[in-house]
C-alpha cells in the first residue's frame, strides 16, 4: 500500500535560530532542503536499531529488541517528553549519534537536544526509521498500559522476529544437511573407517593405520534418548535443588543473560526464565536440543529461551558475555564424563567479571567401607553357583569401580574430605590431583572391605561467597541451596561410588578394626589414556596398628 512521508534528505536545513518566529521555525514547507514528497512503494526497507548495525523487518520489531536488549523505550519516552513530529526526527538522530559515539545510555531526562539544530541532520543515510514516524502506533497511555493497537504491533514484531530466528535455523539446518551429503559423495576419496578391537574407528584403505580418537561421539549419542533424561528428571533431589535455588532468589536472575551449558530437556532454562532471566542461551551437543527446542515454545518460552547445538566450545553464541552460567554437569563420583572441563571453559570465555556460578561448589569425599552381605551376594557368590565353581567370572571384577546406593551402616570410617572446587575460579589443571586423605574407624569391623566416594553440591547466591572445609551439605543451614549424593542423604542417581579391595593384589590379608583406629593414604584422579572422559582413581591407604601399619595397600579402579 503506496504511504506518504516526509522526505527528510536536508541539502540545508531550515534555520530555528531561537530569535526567529514560531512561525519561521516551524514552517519547513517553503525552506530549500527539504521536500514533502510522496513515495509509491510496497518495498519495505530493513530498519537500523537504534544501538547497532543490527535491522529488522520494521519499526516494532526493532523497538521491541531496543526494549529488551538496551531498555529503551522508544514510545514512552516520546509520551514523557511530548515529542511532535520534528521533535521525533531530533529524538532519532540524538539516540543515534549517542550510541555511534559509544554511548548506549543517552541521557532523556530532558527535551534538551531538541535546542541543537544539528539533530536534524540524519546521522544514518536513508534511515528507514526516519520514514516511518508517522507510522508509529499511540503512545503507552498515562496509566501505564500499552494501547490494544500497540500490544498488536508488538505481537507481529515478535512474531516477526521469531520468524527470523527460525529462518537462521532452518539455513544452519540446510547448511548442515550439505556438508553432510558432500562428505558422503566424497567417501570414495577418503579410506573408510572400520572398528578396531577397542571399538575405536580406524581408517582402512589408507596409508594410517593409527586409531581415530573421538572420546565424544558415544558420550553425546548417550543424551539423545529418553531413559536418561527421564532418570534424572525424576531425581527430586537433583531437580528440585536447581529449582528452588532459582525460584528463591529470583532477584538474581531477573533481567540476566543465562547460560545453560549441556542444556539437556531445557528444564533449568525453564526454570531461569520463568524466574525473570531477560535471556537464557541453551546449548547441547546432543540431538536432544531439537526436544528442548519443542518443549521451549510448547511452554511459551521461546521469546526468552534460544537453543543452540554444538560444544560450547566450538558454537558462536548470540552474546558477547553472561551473568550467569547453570549447568547440571556432574558425573559419578563427580568428574566422570568429564563435562566440568567445558563448563570452565564456557566461564572463561562467557562469564562477566562479576557473574555468578551455578551450582557454586562442590565437595568431594571418601571413607572406608566393610558390607559383607555385599561381598556375599555379589563376590562369594561366584564360588559356588549351583554347585559348580564359576571363579573365573571374578576376572577384572575389582579393577571396575561400582556406582550403587550403600547402607549407611556399611560406611566404617568417618568422611574425608579430598577436594573442595569452588568453580568461580577452578581450573582444568587442578582436575588431575593426588591428595592426602585420613579417617577414623567408628564402629568395629571385621574387614576393610573397600572405599566409597560421593559429593556435595552447594549452591550460594554470591560469587564471594565460600564453602567452609567442614561444611556438611546434609546439615547445611547457610545461604542458598545444597544436597549431597552420599549415603546418608536421600538417594540420586549419581548414588556412590563403589572401590573394592582386591585382595589377591594386597600385600597382607583383611584384618579386622577397632573403633577409633585410622585410616591414612592418598587418592588421586586422572582422565584415562584411552578415553578422556573416563577416570582412573587410585586409592593408596595404611590402617595404624599398635607396632605401625596393620594393613596397607596401593589399587587403582577404573571408571
Amino acid at each position: 500500500m503506496a504511504t506518504v512521508t516526509k522526505s527528510l534528505v536536508a541539502r540545508s536545513p531550515p534555520s530555528l535560530d531561537s530569535d526567529s518566529e514560531d512561525s519561521d521555525s516551524l514552517n519547513v514547507e517553503g525552506e530549500e532542503g527539504w521536500e514533502d514528497v510522496e513515495q509509491e512503494t510496497d518495498d519495505q526497507q530493513p530498519i537500523v536499531s537504534l544501538f547497532s548495525d543490527e535491522t529488522f523487518p520494521s519499526v516494532m520489531a526493532m523497538l521491541e529488541h531496543c526494549k529488551q536488549e538496551h531498555g529503551f523505550d522508544f514510545l514512552r519516552a516520546r509520551q514523557e517528553l511530548g515529542l511532535d513530529f520534528y521533535g521525533l526526527i531530533k529524538f532519532v538522530n540524538y539516540i543515534r549519534s549517542e550510541a555511534k559515539a559509544g554511548n548506549k545510555n543517552p541521557d532523556i531526562t530532558s527535551a534538551a537536544f531538541l535546542e541543537d539544530d544539528k539533530y536534524l541532520h540524519p546521522v544514518l543515510e536513508d534511515d528507514a526509521l526516519l520514514f516511518s514516524l508517522d507510522d508509529l502506533p499511540d503512545s503507552p497511555t498515562p496509566g501505564g498500559k500499552i494501547s490494544q493497537v500497540e500490544g498488536s504491533l508488538a505481537r507481529v514484531a515478535e512474531l516477526e522476529e521469531e520468524l527470523q530466528r527460525l529462518q537462521s535455523q532452518f539455513m544452519d539446518y540446510r547448511l548442515a544437511v550439505k556438508k553432510s551429503l558432500d562428505g558422503r559423495l566424497n567417501e570414495n576419496d577418503t579410506p573408510a573407517l572400520a572398528k578396531s578391537s577397542v571399538g575405536l574407528p580406524v581408517a582402512v584403505g589408507g596409508d594410517s593405520k593409527e586409531p581415530v580418537r573421538d572420546d565424544d561421539s558415544h558420550y553425546f549419542k548417550s543424551y539423545s534418548y529418553n531413559a536418561i533424561h527421564e532418570t534424572m528428571l525424576k531425581d527430586a533431589v537433583r531437580t528440585e535443588a536447581y529449582r528452588d535455588f532459582i525460584y528463591e532468589n529470583k532477584n538474581i536472575f531477573a533481567n540476566k543473560v543465562v547460560l545453560d551449558v549441556g542444556c539437556g530437556t531445557g528444564i533449568l532454562s525453564m526454570f531461569c526464565a520463568k524466574a525473570g532471566a531477560k535471556k537464557v542461551i541453551a546449548v547441547d551437543n546432543s540431538e536432544i536440543i531439537d526436544k528442548a527446542r519443542e518443549i521451549v515454545f510448547e511452554n511459551g518460552l521461546g521469546d526468552v529461551i534460544t537453543c543452540v547445538r554444538g560444544k560450547i566450545e566450538e558454537v558462536t553464541l548470540p552474546v558477547v558475555q553472561v551473568d550467569i552460567i547453570i549447568s547440571e554437569w556432574m558425573g559419578y563420583c563427580l568428574l566422570y564424563e568429564a563435562m566440568l572441563d567445558s563448563v570452565i571453559w564456557a566461564r572463561d570465555h562467557y562469564l562477566a567479571p562479576d557473574g555468578l556460578m551455578v551450582p557454586s561448589h562442590c565437595t568431594l569425599y571418601v571413607a572406608p567401607i566393610s558390607d559383607p552381605d555385599y561381598i556375599a551376594d555379589h563376590i562369594s557368590f561366584w564360588y559356588s553357583v549351583y554347585g559348580f565353581s564359576m571363579s573365573s567370572m571374578l576376572a577384572g571384577i575389582h579393577k571396575e569401580a561400582g556406582v550403587r546406593h550403600l547402607s549407611p551402616s556399611a560406611i566404617i570410617g568417618s568422611p574425608s574430605a579430598f577436594l573442595q572446587l569452588p568453580l568461580h575460579s577452578i581450573t582444568p589443571g587442578e582436575l588431575t590431583f593426588d591428595h592426602s586423605w585420613e579417617s577414623t574407624i567408628t564402629q568395629d569391623s571385621d574387614a576393610l572391605d573397600g572405599f566409597t566416594i560421593w559429593f556435595d553440591t552447594f549452591f550460594l547466591p554470591s560469587r564471594e561467597s565460600t564453602v567452609p572445609a567442614d561444611a556438611n551439605a546434609e546439615t547445611w543451614d547457610g545461604d542458598g541451596v545444597a544436597f549431597t549424593t552420599g549415603a546418608g542423604g536421600k538417594e540420586t542417581h549419581w548414588q556412590q561410588g563403589l572401590l573394592l579391595i582386591d585382595r589377591e593384589g594386597c600385600v597382607s590379608g583383611p584384618k579386622a578394626l577397632k573403633k577409633g583406629q585410622k585410616v591414612r593414604g592418598r587418592i588421586g584422579y586422572k582422565k584415562q589414556d584411552s578415553n578422556s572422559r573416563e577416570l582412573d582413581i587410585d586409592v593408596e591407604w595404611a590402617v595404624d596398628g599398635d607396632g605401625g601399619a596393620l594393613e596397607h595397600g596401593k589399587q587403582q579402579w577404573i571408571l
